[in-house]
């Protein structure tokens, strides 16, 4: 008879209570002592009310009928019981898979899978074409017993450690703990990354309502036209823990990194620290607040002087600016404040900065700093030395402090302002150096105007990519030298009145900016058939011209008439008409000789079309057989006949050399002179004053 429903529903209940509570063994055992004591049809009964296989229950009969003896404690199952495992099975899977997770430590450098993603899937696929059939899911199990796990990079290499670094990090330590004993102000500053406006997709997330993302460009960067961008350089306040940044929009400069400095004094530090008579910066060994940068010492001597601070700079060494405290304590609460949403505009970015706190206390203030910081400012050798400025006996090229006053009064220790540029091109604008009016010169930047401006747009378009993405702004982006300037400077050059560093000196423009103005202004003079006749005039030095320009007077520029003074017989051993042929001797086998040179030079002949420079040989042919029969007539040293004719020494050794050459080949041989002269002076003085010897 088969088996009533309600014993089922009653079997149901207990399972339901009983079960759980049980291991494997345990269940099956049960369930089989319930069948046999229903009798026939009790083991689908009871496979049904439990919700087990009908094997399951006949299996557990079988280990009843049969008397198997209790497993040991803990056991569920016999010793040796189950599937084997996969190693056990395949002993060389672990083998095959740890070369190709480990390919440079324990496998062959040349795996399959060295320079793709090692996936669960890619491995399991690989391991089954060697001949290890396994799962994704199996090869996961393995790699997490053998203790792999899914990880990132690790950003802790640093590279090659200067031999210095611990020494720095130690003075850097013992410079802000003194500094905050004695109630003095200690700042962190950087600049931050660049950061591109508009709907850009930005890391991390923020809470919104589902479904509804912020909608961004599909790319993390403008693709072509280059968009606005923001410029955050901030100063962190170590001992009040407080944050000011300011977002600039031209370009970040040394000026840009002094000029948030210095809103940051005016508007906090000042206020906080109303007794400070010293201040203490911390900066990374590059960017803007680079130690190599003459710029960011100059603007700090300026600063200085003006809120007549002492202001001490320690740098971290290079490779370690993620030790700067800026950092990890103002910085990266920026970049989580704004995680997850776009930078549209300049408003946005001073915004979020500005409402970045932490449970700590930081508080930030940011504002917006409109101001224009053009590139290419350099500051001249002279300015710089003239800077108030004490290197520290420890790494002196870290640590230096700016006084307020400078140490000679004379120079300026102010970096180089676009009122003094604009001084120095109005003198530079003289009929006598320019060939032309002030007038004549107008009418020359007006007539190039237009191609200058199409020049200007055409080399941004090409570093854009393309159109503007908005309209030109009436902030940043400002060069140096306006369109007339830059004629002005290109004309003096073309015109050999002096060369690009006398100019780069004057203006205090870098060498890269001042070679793409003259280069770009070159072009359009030519394009436009503008003809520059070159001038006699030629200064070597900026002493040398604004002497010129104050007085008129060449007398001082001894270098037109030093060959006929130097020819003297009484110093050549020979008349001048001699010397003069033996110059005309020589002159054909001293342009073979610079040609070659030149051709070993160029690795190959000169190329069609091409010239020489503006300017000729520092020293002329004739001045070179003339310096070296001096030389080789031992009457006055090499360092003597360099200074003479204001070349290098080097300049001079080289022509020595080639025209010795020529001499010996010529078969000349010169008498020694009587005296070896050791000095400019004293050989001037040696030549005879008044009468001429016959030629």
């Amino acid at each position: 008879m088969g088996i009533k429903e309600g014993v089922r529903q009653q079997l149901a209940v207990r399972f339901g209570v009983l079960l759980p509570h049980l291991n494997e063994r345990q269940r099956r055992l049960m369930l089989a002592t319930e069948a046999g004591l229903l009798g026939h049809g009790g083991v689908r009964a009871v496979a049904r009310a439990a919700g087990a296989s009908e094997t399951t229950v006949r299996r557990g009969l079988l280990e009843l009928d049969t008397g198997s003896a209790p497993l040991g404690r803990g056991r569920v199952r016999r010793q040796g019981g189950g599937r084997k495992r996969l190693t056990e099975r395949d002993p060389q899977l672990l083998a095959a898979l740890m070369a190709l997770v480990e390919p440079d430590e324990r496998g062959d450098p040349m795996s399959p899978l060295r320079w793709t993603t090692k996936s669960l899937r890619k491995l399991a696929a690989e391991l089954a074409r060697q001949g290890h059939p396994v799962s994704p899911g199996s090869v996961g199990k393995l790699l997490r017993a053998s203790g792999f796990s899914l990880q990132g990079t690790a950003k802790t290499l640093e590279g090659k450690q200067h031999p210095d670094r611990d020494a720095q990090f130690r003075y850097i330590n013992e410079q802000v703990k003194q500094f905050q004993a004695a109630g003095e102000p200690v700042i962190s500053v950087d600049a931050k990354k660049k950061e591109m406006l508009g709907r850009l997709p930005n890391a991390g997330r923020e809470w919104r309502p589902k479904g509804e993302p912020i909608e961004v460009e599909d790319h993390s960067f403008f693709t072509g036209p280059k968009g606005e961008t923001a410029i955050p350089y901030g100063v962190y306040d170590l001992t009040a823990d407080v944050g000011w940044v300011s977002v600039g929009v031209d370009h970040d400069t040394s000026a840009f990194a002094v000029a948030t400095i210095r809103r940051w004094w005016q508007a906090r530090g000042r206020l906080d620290y109303p007794a400070a008579t010293r201040l203490l910066v911390t900066a990374d060994a590059g960017g803007s607040n680079s130690y190599r940068y003459r710029a960011w010492k100059a603007e700090l001597a300026a600063l200085a002087a003006e809120t007549q601070l002492a202001i001490t700079v320690c740098h971290f060494p290079p490779g370690t600016s993620k030790w700067n405290k800026i950092e990890h304590r103002l910085f990266s609460q920026i970049t989580m404040n704004w995680r997850g949403r776009p930078l549209t505009s300049h408003e946005v970015v001073v915004n979020t900065i500005a409402s970045t706190t932490t449970r700590t206390g930081l508080r930030i203030h940011a504002e917006l700093d409109l101001n224009a910081y053009p590139l290419g400012v350099a500051i001249s050798k002279a300015r710089m030395q003239a800077l108030p400025i004490e290197l520290h006996p420890v790494r002196g090229t870290w640590n230096y402090t700016l006084r307020p006053a400078p140490t000679d009064q004379t120079a300026a220790p102010v970096p180089f302002t676009t009122a003094e540029r604009a001084t120095v091109l109005e003198l530079l604008d003289d009929p006598r150096l320019t060939g032309m009016t002030s007038g004549d010169l107008d009418a020359l930047a007006e007539k190039l105007a237009t191609a200058q401006r199409a020049q200007w747009e055409q080399q941004r378009y090409e570093a854009r990519g393309g159109p503007r993405r908005q309209r030109p702004g009436t902030h940043g982006k400002k060069p140096l030298l306006n369109g007339r300037d830059r004629i002005l400077v290109t004309l003096l050059y073309q015109r050999r009145v002096c060369s690009q560093r006398v100019l780069r000196e004057m203006l205090e423009i870098n060498d890269r900016t001042m070679s793409q103005v003259i280069t770009d202004t070159r072009v359009l003079l030519r394009e436009n058939k503008v003809s520059i006749e070159p001038t006699t005039l030629l200064f070597s030095t900026p002493d040398e011209l604004l002497a010129y320009l104050r007085t008129g007077d060449l007398a001082s520029r001894s270098r037109e008439l030093l060959p006929e003074t130097l020819s003297d017989p009484a110093l050549t051993g020979m008349s001048r008409t001699d010397l003069a042929v033996l110059v005309d001797r020589l002159a054909l086998r001293q342009a073979a000789r610079v040609e070659r040179r030149r051709h070993q030079q160029r690795g190959g002949a000169r190329q069609l079309g091409t010239r020489g420079g503006i300017f000729p040989q520092k020293i002329g042919d004739a001045e070179r057989v003339l310096a070296a029969v001096l030389f080789h007539r031992r009457v006055c040293t090499g360092e003597v006949l360099a200074e003479l004719f204001q070349v290098s020494r080097r300049t001079i050794g080289n022509a020595l050399l080639d025209v010795r050459l020529l001499l010996e080949e010529d078969g000349f041989h010169l008498k020694p002179a009587p005296r070896k002269h050791r000095t400019v002076d004293a050989l001037l003085a040696s030549v005879p004053q008044q009468g001429n010897p016959p030629r």
